[in-house]
Order: structure tokens, then sequence, then C-alpha cells
């Protein structure tokens, strides 16, 4: 799994075990592996590329993969059934049903022999959906017990039942934003949110933010860095001679109000939350103080590894041939089982 945050690759090793239509699932290890310069200047500038240095990048980027994933399981005993792979989001556009995930699935399962699924979302596309959000599968069928799941990465996005139907959405940006600002001094994140937490809120640009056409529309919907790009950032430069620990509270308030605003249309009652967002404190307390609902944090393998654990079901239930996209979530004209087998070794 590799997020818009660019934090790195999530690589995690677990067993899955289905008893009816109950999955259960245990970590058997798991490894996140920081990008280099390189690599992070690569993806970040990978929408820039023509087509066929943008090919030679998703092979190269698909090598790359493959190396990392036989050093992670080379002190194991393990020989994996499959390996689900994300890939990099590099475009996002639905509407114009345009899509694509780097990182070539063909040479990861050339490289280590290991049957791999990838592009998980070009088929949802294709039968008009989102393609996006793609975990809701996974927490409907390994974590039913909470009223909501909600991820705090490059972007928020929440999955819930409405009505016996699962429902999820993108909320807004979160970490795709807020490393970017803190990159400015220097800085990966802000860590716990102590920097925003010194800056004061900027009232017009709160208010400005607070009515983005994208928070009235109806779910389905997803967001990418086009948005982002198009939408917000031009806001935020607009206020650029402000200090920065400013536009970074206003932020952090903006995003609590948001999250908050969407949390408190679903179902009451205990909300998990996960994503590298959890650990800034500052901004989980901000919507804790704006939410009806109990936050619950789990333990930290959880909270950095939930979304790779949930791509593995993904593979899991395509190989299989089982649904493991939903309508009902992203729009799309019916349930499919989506995602590209490239065959291992026999």
């Amino acid at each position: 799994m590799s997020g818009t945050s660019l934090d790195g690759l999530d690589m995690v090793l677990c067993q899955l075990n289905q008893n009816e239509n109950k999955w259960t699932y245990t970590f058997l290890k798991t490894q996140s592996h920081a990008y280099s310069k390189y690599w992070k200047e690569s993806l970040k500038s990978a929408y820039t590329l023509g087509g066929v240095e943008l090919l030679k990048l998703h092979r190269t980027y698909g090598i790359w993969l493959a190396e990392r994933v036989l050093k992670f399981i080379s002190d194991t005993d393990a020989r994996p059934t499959l390996i689900a792979s994300h890939g990099h989001t590099i475009f996002h556009e639905p509407e114009k049903m345009l899509n694509f995930q780097l990182g070539d699935g063909a040479v990861i399962a050339a490289k280590t022999g290991i049957t791999t699924i990838s592009d998980f979302r070009t088929l949802d596309i294709c039968l008009n959906g989102q393609g996006a959000p793609l975990v809701p599968i996974g927490d409907q069928l390994l974590f039913d017990y909470y009223s909501a799941c909600v991820n705090l990465g490059g972007f928020a996005n929440v999955s819930c039942q409405i009505d016996g139907v699962r429902k999820a959405w993108d909320i807004c940006p979160v970490n795709y934003i807020i490393n970017q600002l803190m990159q400015r001094l220097g800085k990966e994140m802000d860590y716990n949110g102590e920097f925003g937490k010194t800056g004061s809120i900027i009232k017009d640009l709160l208010d400005r933010l607070q009515i983005l056409p994208y928070y009235k529309q109806s779910a389905p919907k997803s967001l990418a860095q086009e948005w982002v790009d198009r939408e917000f950032m031009p806001l935020l430069h607009k206020f650029k001679n402000y200090p920065l620990q400013d536009l970074i509270r206003t932020c952090y308030e903006h995003y609590a109000e948001i999250i908050s605003h969407d949390l408190n249309s679903t179902p009451i009652g205990d909300v998990l939350f996960s994503g590298g967002g959890v650990y800034n404190k500052f901004l989980m307390e901000l919507i804790q103080q704006k939410t009806n609902h109990q936050i619950v944090i789990p333990d930290d393998q959880l909270i950095e590894f939930k979304e790779a654990l949930v791509f593995s079901l993904l593979g899991t239930l395509r190989l299989s041939n089982q649904i493991n996209c939903l309508s009902s979530v992203t729009g799309a004209d019916y349930n499919c089982s989506s995602g590209v087998i490239h065959w291992g070794r026999k």
C-alpha cells in the first residue's frame, strides 16, 4: 500500500480465514519502508510525464516493489498465496473515466513468482463508479462491530452501515495538505499537531474552505490530488502572507468541522479511527470535541496497517471471484470482483 501522503510503502504479511461469512485476520509481520528522495520526487511528479516515460516508471516501480516484497518475506518461512498490490495513485478523475495505479503487477508476479493482483480500481470506474473508496468491504467483513470506520491519511474517508447498506465516501484532505505545508519548514509532518496548535484561525479562509462545493455533494464521491490542486490549494495561496502556523491551524479547524459533520450523519456508536493522522493528537482532540460519537483508537499496528490489511482481503476475494467492490459505496452500475490477476509460478 502506498498512499498520497508519500510516507512510504506499507507491507503486511497476514493470514485470513473465512468461516461461513465471517472473516478473521492475524498479522504475521508488518513493515513500513520510507521512500528515498528519489522515489518521493518520482511519485510526486509522475503525473507530468509523457506516455513512454510514465510506462517506464510503471515498470521500474513494479520491480522496486517486487524487491521490497522479497526482502520483506526473506526471514520468514511463509510463501504467500498472493500479493495484493494497491500501487501508487497517479491519476484519479472518475468523472472522466480516468485512473492509473503506478506499479506493474505483471512484473511483481514475474520477479517474485507469486500470484499478484493489482489495478483494483479500473473495473469499477468502467462501471461508472468512483473506483474509491475500496476499503469499506473490509470494514464490513472485518470490523462490522463499529458503527463507522474512519481513515485519516492523505485524505479522510468514512465507511458505515446506513439502513443495512454499506455506504462510504471521501470526506476531505488531511495529511496531503499538512505535509506539504510543513515541508516549507524542512519537516515531513506536524508531529502531534504541535506546530499548527500554536496558530490562530483565519476566519475568512475557514469560511471559504467550508463552502467548497464538494462538501455539499451526496455520496458516492471521492477526492484526489487533482481536486486539491484545482479547488483547495488556490484558496490557501490567497492567504500566503499569513504565518504558516495560522494556515495549518485553520486547516485543522476545517478538517475537524467537516469530519465531525459527516460523522454526525452516521448511526451513533463507537467509531474506529486509523491511519497516520490519528497520531495528530491536536486534530483528534478537535474532532472528539465536535462529534457525538465515541472515538476508538486501536493499537499502532492496526492504525498504520489497516488499509494494507484490507487490500490483502480484496486480493483474496478477487482470487476466488467474490465481490470485493460495492456499488453502494462507489456508485457503480453493479457490484464487482475487481483487480487484474497475474499468475505466479505453479
